[in-house]
């Protein structure tokens, strides 16, 4: 019975191949950073109220002036189709249903028009932005054409992080049928049939990042090697004068993802920023780093409800996201637990998975005697001395929170 995520990653486990599996579930270099995603949320209880009226609650909140069921949101993964062949097509379709935000990363496994007409709820698209202007461009009307709603432009990403799993594996993305692979797949008969049925590697469905490649409205990829490359080049430098560019370029509401110090903040808000995720990418880039959640006061502190803030890294429970909000976010993104959902059933694997953060948000919420996250502030947690964020998190009233309608 799958009752929480870490019954999700077990089960997903126990169906991926080895490479696969560690492909989505491992960190940069010795994990340090990606273990401390998990063990920062130790170092933050929660501070119950009681006599308050509970009986009636309403985790519902808006992100970007979109109304959204809960504070979670399907956050960016790339080549989603490693853990079950409809891949992006069906966490997003599984993120309508939940009636939240699904946002679909340029490294996808389909090209992002079949992800929008795939399903009717609202969506973002996170960015690698090609080094070729015409080509970000071109992407950019792409995006916008298709009905996604903002644009995340991810920036923590100048050289690629060092996965040390992903090396012992020799793994390439997309995924060929090396014979490690298929050996692995031997033991793994129902992913590898499920993997081949969608048609690895072929056309669009090998990876969408490979239209980077070309400037044309919809070019297809020439061959895996193509791919490969294109993947590839997304790792460089992004600079302010690039993220002035992308702001003129694209007319809706746009968010830096990667940004895990206080003094970057204003001049992300200066160049236009609506929003800043708080993201160490998590724990795939450079090891060594604060977990998010430890980030996330300073950077709220910096941007004093002039964009609304965002964290991803390492929420498993429903109280790590109670939590996040109490320090000032507007929303929580996930990446690995959806994915193992997706690997274990698909569409109704990441709804489970979902649903399975919405019970324990609201019965979090009902406990600590908070009828709405609106009412959520920084009384209703208390800083353990081994939090390296507590400088920063008075016990106040913040912008995630006081902002909220």
């Amino acid at each position: 019975m799958l009752v929480n995520i870490d019954d999700f990653r077990l089960a997903a486990r126990r169906r991926l191949p080895r490479t696969a599996f560690d492909a989505i579930d491992g960190g940069s270099g010795d994990e340090a950073a990606l273990r401390r995603n998990r063990s920062a949320f130790g170092e933050i209880l929660l501070r119950p109220s009681v006599m308050a009226d509970v009986r009636e609650r309403d985790i519902s909140t808006t992100v970007l002036g979109q109304r959204i069921s809960m504070p979670l949101l399907i956050g960016p993964a790339g080549y989603a189709r490693m853990g079950h062949r409809e891949g992006e097509l069906a966490a997003a379709r599984a993120a309508a249903d939940a009636e939240t935000i699904y946002a679909l990363s340029t490294v996808s496994s389909y090209e992002l028009e079949d992800v929008a007409r795939a399903s009717n709820g609202p969506k973002w698209f996170q960015l690698y932005p090609p080094g070729d202007r015409g080509a970000c461009e071109s992407l950019l009307a792409r995006a916008h054409d298709a009905g996604y709603e903002a644009l995340a432009v991810t920036v923590d990403t100048a050289v690629e992080g060092l996965r040390e799993r992903d090396r012992r594996h020799r793994l390439a993305v997309p995924l060929r049928m090396t014979p490690r692979l298929m050996m692995q797949g031997a033991t793994r008969p129902r992913w590898a049939l499920d993997y081949l049925r969608g048609g690895a590697g072929r056309g669009a469905q090998g990876i969408g990042a490979a239209f980077l490649q070309e400037r044309g409205p919809r070019p297809e990829p020439r061959s895996l090697r193509d791919a490969g490359r294109a993947i590839a080049a997304t790792a460089r430098s992004i600079t302010e004068e690039e993220i002035r560019f992308i702001r003129d370029a694209w007319k809706g509401p746009l968010l830096i993802k990667g940004v895990m110090r206080a003094e970057e903040c204003k001049r992300l808000i200066a160049v236009g920023a609506d929003g800043i995720v708080v993201s160490n990418h998590g724990g795939r880039q450079l090891d060594g780093v604060l977990a998010t959640i430890e980030a996330l006061p300073e950077v709220v502190d910096a941007v004093a409800g002039q964009a609304e803030v965002f964290v991803d890294g390492g929420f498993r429970r429903g109280t790590d996201v109670v939590k996040a909000l109490a320090l000032g976010a507007r929303a929580c993104l996930i990446g690995r637990p959806y994915l193992y959902g997706l690997a274990v059933g698909g569409q109704a694997g990441v709804r489970h998975v979902l649903e399975i953060f919405r019970t324990e948000i609201d019965q979090t919420m009902a406990l600590l005697g908070c009828a709405t996250v609106a009412a959520l502030d920084a009384s209703a947690i208390q800083l353990l001395p081994g939090f390296a964020g507590q400088a920063s998190a008075r016990r106040e009233t913040r912008q995630g929170t006081s902002a909220r309608p």
